[in-house]
């Protein structure tokens, strides 16, 4: 490749990279938030720039051309390299782009997880309904007798509660403890070469659509969607997410390549906690919603459905377009 083809192909790159280094300079915080908008991975940039550096350098292209990117490779490098980027920085920076980057860079393994635990859900959701005692192949008499008292469409105050002495923060404590463990073994049983994740997933979803059918069959419907409707987005989501982070630990066992199972196991890791990590945000925000919403009794359910679409909407358009074009 000569000179002129590797700046005309390579020109867009470095242009990005100094307008952005300028908008920093300058302190014009308007701009530099803009470009960040664009989704454009600017570290991942910079170390572009720096094997075209080493590339011009090797090719013995023109000394300009060496020492514009010389140039550009020493600014961006004073401004990622100045300081350690804060925790709170990282944290907001996963939240906003790396965390749906990587759910879209996994959605085989996030199709089949969502397979194994919506089908089976489904599944039982209708076969309650056309047999009433299949509830009680995953429930016993006395958790379905809970169940229905805890749904009783004549409740005056709250959905979904045991005892009425149980407080808000009480339930907000019980719902993460209980989904986070759902979400916990539903990963870690990855390591078992998939084995526990599988039959979490299916468990659970046999699980959840049984109860929707049963108390739908005996007309406790309303009481129980409308309170499942505000968090399912983010808690259903969340348990499919963990399955996915699952399988991907269990196929780095299964199928660990031309590395070891353990080396294999440790690449595959990085990323699975990640997803752990979004999914246990996603599970905290369900159980908040859950414990100071989704259980309010006098509400209408006309507004507990439209807020529960709209949380499905706002996590759909979050995992489909968050963090366009950001490298994970």
């Amino acid at each position: 490749m000569n000179q002129e083809q590797f700046i005309r192909l390579h020109e867009q790159e470095w242009q990005q990279l100094e307008t952005w280094l300028d908008a920093k300079k300058t302190n014009r915080k308007k701009d530099a938030e803009q470009h960040a908008t664009l989704g454009i991975d600017y570290p991942y940039l910079y170390r572009r720039v720096c094997h075209h550096l080493a590339l011009a350098r090797s090719r013995l292209y023109s000394q300009q051309i060496i020492e514009r990117l010389n140039r550009l490779v020493l600014r961006a490098h004073q401004q990622f390299y100045r300081r350690k980027s804060g925790l709170r920085e990282k944290v907001f920076d996963f939240i906003a782009a790396g965390f749906p980057a990587l759910v879209r860079k996994e959605w085989r393994l996030l199709s089949v997880s969502s397979l194994l635990f919506y089908g089976p859900l489904l599944v039982m959701l209708i076969a309650t309904q056309l047999y009433p005692d299949m509830i009680y192949t995953v429930m016993d008499a006395d958790q379905v007798r809970s169940m229905e008292q805890m749904y009783d469409p004549n409740l005056q105050e709250r959905y979904g509660r045991e005892r009425e002495a149980d407080s808000d923060f009480m339930m907000f404590g019980f719902y993460i403890r209980n989904n986070t463990g759902i979400g916990f073994r539903t990963f870690a049983g990855g390591l078992l070469f998939g084995t526990i994740t599988i039959i979490t997933l299916l468990f659970n979803g046999l699980y959840i659509g049984a109860i929707a059918g049963h108390l739908t069959s005996i007309g406790s419907g309303t009481p129980f969607w409308s309170f499942v409707s505000g968090h399912s987005a983010m808690e259903l989501t969340a348990i499919a997410l963990s399955g996915a982070a699952g399988l991907k630990l269990a196929i780095a066992l299964i199928r660990p390549g031309r590395n070891s199972r353990m080396l294999s196991l440790i690449e595959a890791g990085r990323d699975a906690v990640r997803i752990i990590y979004g999914a246990a945000l996603m599970f905290l925000i369900a159980a908040f919603i859950e414990a100071f919403w989704s259980s309010i009794a006098w509400l209408p359910p006309t507004t507990k459905y439209t807020v529960g679409i709209g949380l499905w909407l706002v996590v759909i358009a979050y995992f489909a377009i968050a963090g366009r074009g950001r490298a994970t």
